[in-house]
């Protein structure tokens, strides 16, 4: 049986620590050994951490970034939307599951927009909030989140018909 194409959305600061960096280039690693295809909001910390895991393991990238940059290196496709934050809203609704690496404020909007349109969000030393399945571990986050995201896109295929 083919898997089906999920996205996982990787949301998290542009300005994080060292750690947080190497959770999400795992994270990253992870999403791609899974054969997910990685959203994020395209620019640095995190969000290039993440990417650059996926790409040096083959994997899919997808950028969308606030204003007309290239975002971070490790983008296959930048999708350049001039929303500035308001573009959280479509990393969220592009991603079948969402995963938080720390974060600020920012990760926190993305967060609350998940959790409002009841996309499942796993987090990994984030807000602690109602809702957020914490995770002891990037491959822990990667397997939770990649198993809730085929069992959602799977339930929407079968109520589409």
């Amino acid at each position: 049986m083919e898997l089906l194409p999920v996205q996982v959305a990787v949301i998290g600061a542009a300005d994080c620590t060292a750690e947080e960096y190497e959770s999400a280039r795992s994270v990253g690693r992870f999403i791609a050994e899974n054969h997910a295809t990685l959203i994020c909001g395209g620019l640095g910390g995190v969000m290039e951490a993440a990417c650059r895991g996926a790409r040096e393991n083959e994997g899919r990238t997808v950028g969308i970034v606030p204003d007309i940059s290239d975002g971070n290196g490790y983008l296959d496709i930048v999708i350049r939307t001039g929303l500035g934050h308001a573009r959280n809203v479509l990393v969220v609704h592009s991603a079948d599951a969402v995963i938080a690496i720390g974060g600020s404020h920012g990760a926190l909007s993305e967060i609350a927009l998940a959790l409002k349109t009841r996309h499942p969000v796993f987090g990994l030393k984030t807000w602690d909030i109602p809702g957020v399945k914490k995770c002891v571990d990037p491959k822990d986050a990667v397997t939770m989140a990649v198993r809730a995201a085929r069992q959602s896109l799977l339930s929407r295929i079968r109520q589409d018909g």
